[in-house]
């Protein structure tokens, strides 16, 4: 019987595991007769005839509620961002406030409810938490208290928070048949989180010592929202202008901002900004890319366009180029990707990842050839561009991939097995 139950509540999926000594496995759930691992981090909202409260879904049963009903729906997609914000105070859904610890309370009722059966009951929960928070100004002790207040009503006896990256080393080291210094690069969709550890591998299993770690809030998203500012928001008016008291004026970019994340169209589509540049349209000097965007709003457009970014930036991990078409652009809208290109693109952003590995090796005092063992974890590490950072400074034959969304949760699983559990907490 598993002692503990590992959450990975990450910024675009979250897995839940359960483990049983060395081996951990993953709770499956079914959605369309078809079973998933990794269920999307989303809620949807929406009011019934008779209900107090408005009802709600998780998952790709909240994208389904959503496609289906975007006027009667609220969508909420990687709340994770909101766990350490000091400025986050909660959301407004038909009225009533919710908290990040409401939402996060939601969330977790609606996965054990779809995990039914399949989740007994355990008294330790370990929960992964980035080494470095996204956002300006994050407080890793206020998300500590944000998760714990969401999170100890539902029996758990004790709750720990351990480094993502760490329970993403203990997946790796189960199958580690020698002594080893490991460094973990965990790739999310918010964060890129390093660890360096040191196991030593004995007949009676392996010891582990942490020995730095390090990261930064830059991630898969920022990677998609490469391809649509430079690929999609000019074709929407992005660095157009318009005639306003006698001169030629740039429109407002901070609208387009909002195309971040697709979630944040549904608010867009209510805001006065959006208002304004409608009325904005007829003295704009290129009326048809605003018209264009306009109508993509207010057609719930923003999961297909998110949903087809995401599936050329996946292409461009196997291919040089790719072509990306969106329908809703215009019928004839065809633009070639290239890899060259997408690389020039994300240049700012690999080049923070690599200060962020530069000053983790520093912290251990380790250069790159007391590295034995390099393990990349999250989809951004199949780019092309991020994995040459490391067969660069480690070489090839270091690097090893895979469980790229299942590793987090369940290397947590298998800590919070050990009767040393407490010792890998961050003391959140």
């Amino acid at each position: 019987m598993s002692r503990a139950l590992g959450f990975d509540f990450g910024t675009t999926n979250s897995v839940l595991a359960l483990s049983d000594g060395a081996v951990a496995r993953p709770l499956a759930f079914t959605f369309d007769n078809h079973k998933a691992e990794a269920l999307r981090t989303a809620l949807a909202f929406w009011k019934e005839a008779g209900k107090k409260r408005p009802q709600s879904e998780i998952g790709p049963w909240a994208v389904r509620r959503y496609l289906e009903h975007p006027e009667d729906s609220r969508f909420m997609q990687s709340l994770k961002t909101f766990a350490a914000s000091p400025l986050f105070n909660g959301a407004y859904v038909y009225a009533q406030r919710y908290r990040f610890e409401d939402l996060l309370e939601e969330f977790f009722t609606r996965l054990r409810a779809h995990a039914g059966d399949a989740l007994p009951t355990t008294k330790r929960l370990v929960i992964g938490r980035p080494v470095e928070y996204a956002g300006a100004t994050p407080d890793p002790a206020l998300a500590a208290q944000r998760y714990r207040a969401a999170l100890e009503q539902f029996g758990f006896d004790e709750i720990l928070f351990v480094y993502e990256p760490v329970a993403a080393a203990f997946h790796f080291a189960r199958n580690l048949k020698k002594s080893a210094t490991v460094l973990v690069a965990d790739f999310g969709g918010g964060t890129t989180d390093f660890s360096i550890l040191r196991f030593d591998v004995d007949a009676h299993g392996f010891s582990a010592t942490p020995l730095a770690h390090g990261g930064v809030g830059i991630a898969g998203d920022s990677f998609d929202f490469h391809i649509i500012d430079k690929v999609v928001l000019p074709h929407l008016g992005k660095g157009g202008k318009y005639q306003g008291m006698g001169k030629t004026l740039d429109l407002p970019v901070g609208v387009f901002m909002s195309f971040a994340r697709w979630n944040m169209l549904s608010v867009l589509k209510s805001s006065d900004e959006f208002r304004d540049l409608k009325n904005m349209l007829k003295v704009c000097l290129e009326p048809e890319k605003i018209e264009r965007m306009i109508e993509l709003v207010e057609e719930d457009q923003g999961y297909p366009l998110y949903k087809a970014v995401s599936e050329a930036k996946i292409r461009l991990s196997k291919a040089e180029e790719t072509e990306f078409a969106f329908a809703p652009l215009g019928r004839d809208f065809r633009v070639t990707i290239s890899r060259a290109n997408f690389e020039s693109w994300i240049a700012g952003d690999l080049a923070r990842i690599e200060a962020a590995l530069n000053d983790t090796l520093a912290a251990a005092g380790l250069g790159e050839k007391k590295i034995d063992r390099v393990f990349l974890t999250g989809g951004t590490s199949f780019t092309p561009a991020v994995r040459e950072i490391f067969e660069r400074r480690f070489g090839a034959r270091k690097i090893e991939t895979g469980d790229e969304l299942l590793s987090i949760a369940s290397g947590l699983a298998l800590i919070g097995e050990r009767e040393d559990a407490a010792l890998w907490a961050t003391g959140d």
